[in-house]
């Protein structure tokens, strides 16, 4: 039986879950996989729950917001690839302080295009002693359009993910004031199913976990730019350089988990942001959340790289 695998939107941090398509992993692992696009990141987890594909690659975020809606939902998140937030802020001129609270004398706009990114930021504001709601943000804008006002000096800074922070930091007026994946293990996507579909093709997942866990080691293994030419393909309009030197910088950074087993530490932290910045009350606990029995099976495993 093929697996309806959507994805959530296209985006550099998600290089893994391309490479796994480039280099064969899924029909490696006896698996089909049928790749579909989202039509729209909110809409990926209710197509799940709605039977409108079998997995989805997004954040945990959207299996807190499920289960604080209707804790029986079914939602939950299998297999961790992205466990370190890759947002940054981009400035003009030198960083305003050491702590991510300088930002708070600055004019900055932030990611309107999905939540994660801002309720992220506002919690590491709150935990370095500032008032998120004092902050001077501009939060309609697309990143796009964040970006070009920056380049006219219009604001002070802008929350950006690759590419747009190589096209940006080619300026050598603008600069990396913050990076997200600093604050520690933060998860922010994995393979997300509902408990239904996890007791009808146990072995199916599993599969997936294994062909996702042999890409992480593959990745391990190669440079930026064997990984660049790896899924080039996927984004035909970006220039090889650009695209290499994002991949590098989040292989820096450590975003990509090496590993298909989401810590608890991540999943708290994740949860601790969208109760603060009231996109939940309370959310569902890890255990609840979140199913490792794949992802433990196949690190006991120890698979060779793809």
């Amino acid at each position: 039986m093929p697996i309806t695998l959507i994805e959530n939107f296209r985006a550099v941090f998600y290089a893994p879950f391309y490479a796994a398509f480039a280099l064969g992993a899924y029909g490696d692992e006896g698996v089909e996989v049928e790749h579909k696009t989202s039509p729209a990141p909110s809409d990926t987890a209710r197509a799940l729950l709605a039977g409108g594909g079998d997995v989805a690659w997004g954040g945990p975020m959207r299996v807190l917001v499920a289960g604080d809606a209707d804790p029986a939902c079914g939602l939950i998140s299998f297999c961790e690839v992205v466990r370190r937030d890759p947002f940054f802020i981009v400035g003009r001129g030198p960083a305003p302080g050491e702590s991510v609270s300088g930002l708070m004398g600055s004019r900055v706009a932030t990611v309107s295009e999905v939540p994660t990114p801002w309720i992220c930021l506002q919690n590491d504001l709150r935990r370095a002693g500032a008032d998120p709601g004092a902050l001077d943000r501009i939060a309609g804008r697309t990143m796009a359009e964040n970006a070009a006002a920056l380049r006219a000096g219009e604001i002070d800074a802008v929350q950006v993910f690759e590419p747009l922070v190589e096209e940006l930091t080619g300026d050598p007026e603008l600069e990396i004031w913050y990076a997200a994946a600093d604050r520690g293990l933060t998860t922010y996507t994995a393979f997300n199913t509902t408990r239904d579909f996890i007791s009808r093709e146990p072995d199916a997942l599993l599969a997936m976990t294994r062909a996702m866990h042999r890409t992480q080691k593959w990745i391990a293994s190669h440079d930026a730019g064997a990984f660049a030419e790896c899924i080039a393909s996927y984004f035909p309009d970006l220039p090889r350089e650009i695209l290499t030197a994002s991949l590098d910088r989040y292989l820096s950074l450590g975003i990509w988990n090496d590993s298909p087993v989401m810590e608890p530490e991540g999943y708290d932290r994740l949860r601790e942001a969208c109760i603060s910045g009231g996109l939940i009350r309370s959310g569902i606990p890890y255990g609840e959340g979140v199913d490792m029995q794949f992802a433990e099976v196949v690190s006991k495993e120890n698979p060779a790289p793809i």
